[in-house]
């Protein structure tokens, strides 16, 4: 068994070609890159999946035998990576990220499993053609939340990460009282959703599942 630590080394090879390509691996460089290094941790500003998040979606994936996966905002493929790390045989996942660098990146790194498509583009208009999904990580930025959860199957998982749980955001931080992540899972009437808070108690993601 993988101790919690280890990193599959597909995901390995993709945070390196995040390092090549000069995407951030944390929300922390993330800022730093956008000069905002003072700015809320809850801001959006792209990064790759944390290793905590990347195993939550490896746990998910396990369990779509036969389904459909989607992501939104590919990166150079680290989430992805660990979707593919563990997802079945019969399992398929679609990807699409709007930025052509990355994209490219994210190809060649899945150019020999048939299972994964990378697509470049607006992420929620590519990948809705492909619906419904029995999981969906929503890991790009996303205008209308609510067509999110049309994407799934019933009884299909949504999953979104750079969430910062609430007792680690500062004192003035506007996420305490508006946080529109928070608001769109557990406001949907047809999601049952749950904060799920990492191993650092730093960052947190929100996990939904369709219910009808």
């Amino acid at each position: 068994m993988a101790a919690p630590e280890e990193v599959p080394p597909l995901a390995a090879r993709a945070r390196a070609l995040a390092t090549e390509v000069g995407f951030a691996l944390t929300r922390e460089e993330a800022l730093r890159e956008a000069g905002d290094g003072d700015g809320d941790k809850g801001a959006p500003h792209p990064s790759a999946s944390l290793p905590g998040v990347g195993r939550f979606l490896a746990m998910l994936a396990a369990g779509c035998a036969g389904g459909l996966i989607g992501e939104l905002g590919t990166g150079t493929g680290v989430g992805a990576a660990w979707i593919v790390s563990a997802m079945p045989a019969d399992a398929r996942l679609i990807t699409v990220e709007i930025d052509p660098e990355r994209a490219a990146a994210a190809r060649g790194l899945f150019a020999g499993d048939p299972r994964v498509r990378v697509l470049t583009g607006d992420s929620l208009d590519l990948i809705a053609a492909h619906a419904p999904f029995d999981l969906l990580f929503a890991d790009g930025g996303v205008g209308d939340r609510a067509r999110l959860v049309d994407l799934l199957a019933i009884g299909g998982r949504i999953v979104a990460d750079d969430v910062t749980p609430q007792a680690a955001l500062p004192p003035d931080s506007p996420f305490r009282d508006h946080d529109p992540k928070r608001e769109f899972f557990f406001g949907d009437p047809r999601l049952v959703s749950v904060e799920v808070v990492l191993p650092d108690l730093r960052n947190s993601l929100l996990v939904g599942t369709r219910t009808r």
